[in-house]
């Protein structure tokens, strides 16, 4: 019953518009399906613009952080900070809580795990007793499956999971399969029995990515939306897809999504942040002025 009155109240509140900022060797980036990336920009000036333009939130993700081994560039994250007065979100290869607590010294106010979490689940549990659930976001990478497909079991435990059971893997029945390592890495875990793992655990907030979808500007992944937000009570950031004003809508009122994330139509400019939240609060969305 919690739970239920939890989802009511949270679909009340106003929703979040977020850019994404995805870092390449300090370069704003941008790809579709996690590859062919074009260079968008310098970081702390996309930064002051989106914040300028009264942007809810901003992620920042260095997105090949974990895959080559190396911690979040905090340099970076400094400067951004201190240009933008918005929350700021910041993941990337973070693996302890040494890490979280180093990002969120250099100005960050919530840090991002993704393979860190998969790979040892603890560190959700340990940063949110360090630092509180709200500062606990686990992104989730997440690429269709065929349903009924058969499950090579060997690809299922091909990762060496910290844990001390493993109650999230893939079965005949999984649609949508978490990958790490920046897209690059397939885990057999269920997206769906995953989710509701890493709530038990302490994270205050998901940031979902439709692989499928990323970059593609054809619409996010509201099936997959749906699913996990019936799944967990948490708040839940749609990501990949966005191409038009009506996607960003859409992930609202069919994914029910808590906030919604988009890259490419404002690196680009193609909108704006105040055109977004207009086109939404017409369409009888609630967001912030």
């Amino acid at each position: 019953m919690s739970n239920v009155k939890f989802r009511i109240s949270n679909q009340m509140l106003a929703k979040r518009i977020i850019p994404c900022l995805d870092v390449k060797k300090g370069r704003v980036v941008k790809g579709i399906n996690f590859l062919e990336l074009r260079d968008a920009g310098d970081p702390v000036e996309q930064a002051k613009i989106y914040d300028e333009q009264g942007a809810d939130e901003l992620v920042f993700l260095d997105i090949t952080a974990s895959h080559e081994g190396r911690q979040t560039m905090a340099d970076v994250v400094n400067k951004t900070a201190a240009e933008c007065f918005m929350p700021l979100t910041v993941g990337g290869g973070i693996n302890s809580v040494n890490d979280m607590r180093e990002l969120l010294q250099a100005g960050a106010d919530k840090v991002s795990v993704n393979t860190s979490a998969v790979l040892n689940p603890q560190i959700i549990k340990s940063g949110a007793e360090k630092f509180g659930s709200q500062c606990i976001v686990v992104a989730i990478d997440a690429r269709h499956r065929e349903k009924n497909t058969k499950v090579n079991i060997e690809e299922a435990h091909a990762i060496e999971l910290k844990w001390e059971t493993e109650p999230v893997a893939v079965d005949e029945n999984t649609i949508y399969e978490v990958f790490i390592h920046g897209g690059r890495t397939p885990t057999g875990i269920d997206v769906l029995k995953w989710v509701k793992y890493i709530e038990n655990l302490g994270a205050g907030e998901i940031l979902l990515t439709s692989m499928d979808a990323d970059g593609t500007k054809a619409g996010y992944d509201n099936e997959l939306l749906a699913a996990v937000n019936q799944t967990v009570s948490i708040p839940v950031i749609a990501s990949g897809g966005a191409g038009t004003l009506e996607h960003l809508f859409e992930a609202f009122a069919k994914g029910k999504a808590d906030a919604v994330l988009a890259a490419s139509i404002f690196h680009f400019n193609e909108f704006t942040i105040a055109e977004v939240k207009k086109y939404l609060s017409e369409k009888r969305i609630p967001v912030r002025k």
